[in-house]
């Protein structure tokens, strides 16, 4: 009895997990202003070259001033954005979740993306970048900032209708989570390695 109690109320969750999913997009995407379609395609548009531009170009800095800080703060970014992108590849390949204008015809998507949809790829990149830079420059005016960036690349995705609520949601926690754990991997191997050179 209890099996079947619980088997229902994760079929009953999972039904209404789905309905609020594809209920929010719709009401966010068929009710948006078509006049903000294309500044907000550039703005998710810039993720990718802007993720890319800010950890190599934050690298590159140091390199040129033979600034070690700076130099690992792009590292860190860097790795940041490998890890998280690798991540939201394999999960994509592995969920296969198709696009929402694939499973819901009603949904008026900007433009055609071939890949499938959980996790959003743009969403991860941006919080992976935000969440790095924040880490590497803790102050209100770079977090403040870039939050908002990531935050408007994540509703781009909702109002050009491209991803679910839930494929955005994931992509941030994603993004986030990445950033968090390179940073802490990165500073544990450099003390494991200072320590090593230190020994011999």
């Amino acid at each position: 009895m209890l099996k079947k109690t619980l088997l229902f109320s994760l079929i009953s969750l999972s039904v209404f997990s789905q309905n609020f999913d594809i209920d929010l997009l719709k009401n966010i995407n068929q009710n948006r202003n078509k006049d903000w379609d294309k500044p907000l395609n550039f703005i998710s548009e810039t993720t990718y070259p802007a993720s890319l531009a800010l950890s190599v170009g934050t690298w590159g800095v140091g390199l040129i001033k033979n600034d070690k800080k700076t130099k690992r703060k792009g590292i860190d970014m860097m790795s940041s954005l490998v890890v998280s992108m690798g991540s939201a590849y394999v999960l994509k390949k592995t969920l296969a979740r198709p696009r929402p204008y694939v499973t819901y015809p009603a949904i008026q998507n900007y433009y055609i993306d071939n890949d499938f949809s959980l996790p959003s790829g743009h969403t991860t990149a941006a919080f992976s970048t935000a969440t790095s830079l924040s880490i590497a420059y803790p102050k209100w005016y770079v977090i403040v900032p870039v939050y908002a960036w990531a935050g408007t690349v994540a509703y781009s995705r909702l109002h050009l209708g491209v991803h679910y609520p839930t494929d955005v949601l994931a992509g941030a926690a994603l993004g986030a989570g990445s950033a968090w754990l390179t940073y802490k991997a990165n500073k544990w191997i450099r003390k494991k390695t200072r320590i090593i050179r230190i020994l011999k």
